[in-house]
């Protein structure tokens, strides 16, 4: 097992920051990669962190993750989240643990959030504290 976290977003995390601020707070994804990559080093791992609008995108690196070995998959898939078979179906074809992480509580907020694909293959869930929410998850990864 390597000691590299995968972080994937999926579509319109590129605008954190900007996008609703008052529903996904002000940090950036840059934030957000900075503060996970100072923890990381002192947890001893490494951080891979990407971002795509494009659902293939995040098959294809969560078959990577496996073929490398990650330690962990960080999956923040977005709207993706609550329509994608296809991400959910990855999930399940690797063994890599993958941590689904949301800043904001979809539970909180339309009806459609509600349902999660992502969070029916993944190891767990963690939503709701904002850019906390990646910091809490790389935490449960370390530990992995």
């Amino acid at each position: 097992m390597s000691d590299t976290v995968f972080v994937l977003n999926g579509p319109n995390l590129n605008l954190l920051g900007t996008r609703e601020p008052e529903i996904y707070g002000h940090d950036t994804l840059d934030d957000i990669a900075g503060a996970l990559e100072d923890r990381a080093r002192e947890l001893g791992l490494a951080i891979d962190m990407r971002q795509s609008n494009h659902e293939g995108h995040l098959v294809d690196w969560l078959h990577e993750a496996q073929a490398y070995d990650a330690r962990a998959v960080i999956l923040n898939a977005g709207a993706f989240t609550h329509t994608s078979i296809a991400v959910h179906d990855a999930i399940k074809s690797i063994r890599t643990p993958v941590i689904e992480v949301h800043l904001s509580n979809p539970h909180t907020r339309e009806e459609f959030r509600h349902t999660s694909f992502v969070g029916r293959a993944a190891k767990g869930s963690i939503a709701g504290f904002g850019a906390l929410s990646y910091m809490l998850a790389l935490e449960a990864a370390a530990r992995f």
